[in-house]
């Protein structure tokens, strides 16, 4: 049980702890009715030659595909299902208090919706062993894969997303719509971040963080990783109807104008 800072705003969640910690770097995996995707995936981690631990942030899923028993098999290290309000960035800012918490020297995150090629968290720990404060997962970078990216997500991904997060970091980067990303812990701590607010509820905290690390003088870069959508499947994701674009891109644009930043009077 930890005793968090009490500035530190978290959602309520239920712990389960089913090994102890054996790694400087933990994998965060947010999920929520993944069903056999975040499955297989997990099965991909487990076979990777570097381990990695690795932590479920759950949204509540009620499909049955994270049962203790299939938990323990795949050796992930803890499930952290939320019960409070909130949605992916609620979920993100409790495994990311719990992981600190815990000491972990950074955090590599990846969605659990199975379209990430597992084999780039190595790559990813190799850049935040090497001092970075924040490492972008890119399937445009130099090594990278994009298989078949629905038209809308790459145009908005290239052409108003990524332009956008850019300017406001003032470093180019070419895939800041990729949930495939790590921070040090550092950077989550430091001061001018105050990434554990309940002001982040959807998407924002992932536009802040990558718009963030620069301007406090953080080192980042991007590594090139494959993501690979399902062909002639519907497209895995939690974003639906004009409504909740229109609120994503909101978000974007509140991320871009610094209203996120914390003030001195933020607890």
């Amino acid at each position: 049980m930890h005793n968090y800072p009490d500035d530190w705003q978290l959602p309520t969640f239920d712990t389960l702890v089913l090994k102890p910690k054996e790694s400087k770097f933990v994998l965060v995996i947010p999920v929520i009715n993944e069903g056999k995707r975040i499955q297989r995936q997990l099965y991909a981690i487990f076979d990777l030659p570097n381990s990695i631990d690795v932590v479920i942030a759950d949204g509540g899923s009620t499909d049955g595909s994270l049962n203790r028993d299939f938990l323990e098999e795949v050796e992930v290290r803890a499930c952290l299902t939320k019960t409070g309000e909130g949605k992916l960035s609620a979920q993100l800012r409790m495994a990311y208090a719990w992981a600190l918490q815990e000491g972990y020297e950074g955090i590599v995150t990846i969605d659990g919706n199975g379209k990430d090629d597992v084999k780039g968290v190595e790559a990813i720990v190799e850049q935040l062993e090497g001092g970075c404060g924040y490492v972008q997962g890119s399937r445009y970078a130099p090594g990278g894969l994009a298989k078949n990216t629905p038209f809308s997500r790459w145009f908005a991904g290239r052409f108003i997303h990524a332009p956008a997060i850019s300017l406001a970091a003032r470093h180019w980067f070419t895939d800041t719509t990729n949930g495939f990303r790590g921070y040090r812990a550092s950077y989550l701590q430091h001061p001018g971040v105050k990434p554990f607010r309940d002001l982040f509820q959807s998407y924002n905290l992932l536009f802040y963080l990558s718009i963030r690390a620069t301007q406090l003088g953080f080192k980042v870069t991007e590594v090139g990783v494959t993501r690979v959508y399902p062909k002639n499947e519907e497209t895995p994701t939690k974003i639906k109807g004009i409504g909740g674009k229109m609120k994503l891109l909101l978000e974007l644009f509140a991320a871009v104008l610094g209203r996120y930043h914390p003030s001195p009077t933020d607890s």
